[in-house]
């Protein structure tokens, strides 16, 4: 099978793959027919992650057709249009018994953190992921569900991972009647978490960033107030002032390990590998909320030491919540959502690249070109 490939920082390439067989009685393996690349895999793309090892095939965004499975499985069959959730988890452990599906203890080898991720690095078990035309699915009675009918690949694709994601980010927040919420981040994450803070009845959202196409989007999807952080030289200052002297009741994270707005942590972090990602972005979440406010923390770090303003967030009494988003937990309700209309997933995407131009997409998707807000990859496209 074709299947992307990690050759090592700002390197991947579309090579030959053996097809993956059941290993387990409990696997499916199945025909990728949508993939995406997230923001996240641009921190594997960039060698931000550790132990993520050449050969190793990312994608932990896909949907696809099942074409195999194995002889205990017994919620699938083969030709089934199934979305798998990017948590690979066994749903029985401690820790699944209680929803915590991204922290399952029996998935992953380094489980005392994350659990299994699919393409994701050693770090997150090892998997391979769904940039390619085949995938191995563990527990396929778990993970996988059926795709409804209604439902179109483009909008099940991102149910995967961005939209429960950001869906979870606005959750994190426990956001009340009324209240001011700041994002960070307007790629697909932040947008989907701007969109979903009006649902939890936010009063007013304003999405943070610093590239014009993607405000543009967070004003138009996500009918977000917007802030580029370029155009002040306090940022904080800048949103406190917006706020009433007070900040915002809730500030949701969905920049991560890379954000830009500090040369220092910048080039510590992304360039130096001495943290697990550059601070900047919660940091500026932890000055900017109110006193006693919450702030959700949805991008994606490293496990590596990051220079985090603790102090500053406990003098201040706030709520910090943050995990891998546990996607399966959220799908009941964000459907209901979807089926309602309320919004439509695939608005987000911008481009479709075949499997075999994937080189060109990451590059593409990592410099900011052409307007690149969320691509899409399609297998067996030309």
């Amino acid at each position: 099978m074709r299947a992307m490939v990690y050759r090592g920082p700002y390197r991947v390439r579309v090579e030959e793959k053996d097809v993956p067989v059941v290993e387990h009685p409990g696997d499916a393996i199945v025909r990728v027919t949508r993939a995406a690349i997230c923001g996240s895999d641009l921190h594997l793309y960039h060698g931000m992650m550790p132990d993520t090892r050449v050969g190793h095939t990312f994608g932990h965004e896909f949907i696809g057709e099942v074409h195999e499975v194995g002889s205990s499985v017994q919620n699938l069959q083969p030709g089934d249009r199934v979305m798998v959730p990017f948590n690979v988890f066994c749903g029985t452990c401690f820790f699944c018994a209680r929803g915590l599906y991204s922290n399952c203890h029996n998935v992953n080898p380094n489980a005392t953190a994350v659990g299994g991720i699919y393409g994701y690095s050693h770090t997150c078990g090892g998997y391979d992921g769904g940039q390619a035309e085949y995938v191995r699915v563990p527990f396929a009675d778990v993970g996988p569900s059926i795709i409804p009918d209604w439902l179109d690949d483009d909008d099940a694709v991102l149910c995967t991972d961005a939209l429960p994601t950001g869906y979870f980010g606005a959750q994190l927040g426990e956001i009340d009647e009324g209240d001011v919420v700041v994002v960070f981040g307007s790629g697909p994450v932040g947008l989907f978490a701007a969109r979903s803070a009006w649902l939890m009845g936010a009063g007013r959202v304003i999405v943070v960033d610093h590239l014009d196409y993607r405000l543009e989007k967070a004003r138009t999807f996500a009918h977000a107030e917007t802030v580029s952080f370029t155009e002040h030289g306090d940022v904080v200052r800048h949103l406190k002032h917006l706020t009433d002297g007070l900040g915002a009741d809730v500030v949701i994270d969905a920049v991560g390990a890379e954000a830009d707005g500090a040369v220092l942590q910048h080039v510590t972090s992304a360039k130096l590998k001495l943290q697990g990602g550059s601070p900047v972005a919660v940091n500026w979440a932890i000055d900017t909320v109110r006193k006693g406010g919450t702030v959700s923390v949805i991008g994606a770090y490293g496990p590596l030491f990051s220079a985090v303003k603790l102090g500053d967030a406990m003098n201040k009494g706030l709520t910090l919540r943050m995990n891998q988003c546990p996607v399966k937990r959220q799908w009941p309700r964000l459907l209901e959502h979807l089926r309602a209309g309320y919004f439509k997933p695939s608005d987000v995407i911008t481009h479709r690249i075949p499997l075999e131009h994937i080189a060109e997409g990451y590059h593409m998707f990592s410099a900011k070109l052409d307007g690149c807000v969320k691509p899409i990859v399609v297998p067996g496209a030309v």
